[in-house]
């Protein structure tokens, strides 16, 4: 048969298929489609070992969390102390310290130390957040030795080599720079300040671009010396490894790691007063669009109502369907997304909501939100809403637990911020527990009105009246002359520029 009579063949068996599927399609009505979705199913069980803990000689607390079948463990070593450590004028310090970790290491080069972790098929992480610093590594059972071996110098003896620092910062202002220039990113910055102003959570976590210029080797020298220490530090097994064996590697690694002489340095409080107007605009002449940020104060993250706030928080914002979305976006068309998160850190938290819009429409955005941070402290929550977002809140619980290195950042969130480890098994008994009645009455304790802290930036010239005249006491800055690690976000001898229009 020759080629041309196969692809004529081809062809007619294409139409006719195409034909066949058309016609079934045409005898589909709409009454065989459903037209709301399926009701939410049963929230499945959840069984996840309590975890076992043991603390070494030198202070070492270690955690593991048995998951057998599979022979892959995650380790990940946790220190107490994140980003609320970093020196005055100096933001972005334990971020950039704990980047460097890998960078050249007992006499290991940055290459070295990868092409190490590539030969033992795995995969080495460390970072800086709130509350905490960790560097992990996961890989398969018979490895762990040899990895814990080689997580043991990356954390306990850095090289911080000029070279490695210099690169290091170049590419974190490199990074700082295009990520400030979107407003909603220059937004969620300014409302930290405002929500948690002097506070140690106030600053930038990840530096700003002045800040990580004025960082030197001898800081983050003395950054690691202060919070690197097996005192300080938990080391996070989870997976195929029994407590005993834990214990073992644990002290084949880290046994003997000394216990510095000097005291723990002292934890800096995370909120105080704030110098930044609760409205602020910042003019970023000729941006496309408006980044609108609005923020409240919330609860730490052991606080007793805490399960309340995760699903206040996901019927505000932390999904798709949730009402931020529904009202800005689905109904009117107004951004391509709108969110809320609930970041509850170690004495303080921060409820924030954005979306981004055209700067035009970024009046009606500031209003929508207030207008749905108020509804949720005034109005129940219906059945179906509430059911609907736990199913959400639930899933995306199991969808974390399912690998080695999600089941011990839980379990590290856990263990640094002072709440009981069996709480890891209890997630979706606590998250189903919660009422609408408990809803409001939190939204309307947290999310009071006068709490509100709104920043918009955007082309001010297309909005700034409007905010102004629904929010007479909006204050305007421009974006050039802002002091990002200045508590007022000015520099000292500038004054506010009141929006007079």
């Amino acid at each position: 048969m020759s080629r041309h009579v196969k692809v004529i063949r081809l062809a007619v068996f294409m139409a006719m298929l195409m034909t066949a599927v058309g016609a079934s399609t045409a005898m589909a009505s709409a009454a065989d489609f459903p037209a709301t979705p399926p009701a939410p199913g049963p929230a499945p069980k959840l069984s996840v070992p309590t975890p076992s803990t043991q603390t070494l000689a030198n202070g070492l607390q270690v955690i593991s969390v048995r998951r057998a079948g599979l022979p892959l463990v995650t380790a990940q070593l946790v220190l107490h102390g994140g980003g609320e450590m970093d020196p005055p004028q100096l933001a972005g310090l334990a971020d950039l310290t704990a980047n460097l970790l890998s960078k050249g290491a007992a006499g290991k080069t940055a290459p070295q130390i990868a092409a190490a972790v590539e030969a033992l098929g795995g995969s080495l992480s460390a970072a800086a957040g709130w509350d905490q610093s960790a560097v992990g590594v996961t890989v398969t059972t018979p490895k762990l030795p040899q990895a814990l071996g080689l997580l043991a110098e990356v954390a306990r003896q850095p090289d911080f080599s000029a070279a490695e620092l210099k690169r290091a910062q170049a590419q974190a202002i490199d990074d700082l720079r295009l990520s400030l220039s979107r407003p909603t990113a220059l937004a969620s910055l300014a409302v930290g300040r405002s929500v948690f102003g002097d506070g140690a959570y106030g600053h930038s976590r990840s530096g700003t671009p002045a800040s990580i210029a004025r960082i030197r080797r001898n800081d983050v020298q003395h950054l690691h010396d202060a919070l690197y220490r097996p005192d300080n530090a938990i080391l996070i097994l989870t997976g195929d490894v029994t407590p005993e064996q834990a214990q073992q590697l644990a002290q084949n690694s880290f046994g003997d790691w000394r216990k510095p002489a000097a005291p723990l340095p002292p934890r800096p409080v995370g909120m105080a007063a704030s110098h930044v107007p609760a409205i602020l605009l910042i003019d970023q002449h000729g941006a496309g669009q408006a980044g609108v940020v609005v923020a409240h104060a919330a609860p730490p993250r052991n606080d007793a109502d805490y399960y309340v706030g995760i699903v206040a928080n996901a019927v505000l914002g932390g999904s798709y369907s949730a009402r931020l979305n529904e009202e800005i976006r689905i109904k009117r068309g107004l951004s391509y997304g709108a969110s809320s998160r609930l970041q509850a850190l170690g004495d303080a938290g921060m409820w924030l909501a954005a979306a981004q819009t055209k700067n035009p429409s970024a009046p009606q955005v500031v209003e929508l939100v207030l207008g749905e941070f108020k509804q949720l402290g005034s109005a129940r929550v219906s059945a179906d809403e509430l059911a609907a977002r736990k199913a959400t809140l639930i899933g995306s619980y199991g969808n974390s637990l399912e690998t080695t290195a999600g089941l011990a950042e839980q379990v590290g969130e856990l263990a640094i911020h002072g709440v009981k480890l069996e709480q890891i098994g209890k997630y979706i008994e606590q998250v189903q527990a919660v009422t609408p009645k408990q809803i409001e009455k939190y939204a309307a304790k947290h999310l009071d009105a006068d709490g509100s802290k709104v920043v918009v930036v955007g082309d001010a010239a297309q909005f700034g009246a409007a905010i102004h005249q629904a929010h007479p006491h909006a204050v305007l800055l421009e974006s050039s002359a802002l002091d990002l690690d200045s508590t007022s976000l000015q520099p000292a001898a500038a004054a506010s520029k009141i929006i007079a229009r």
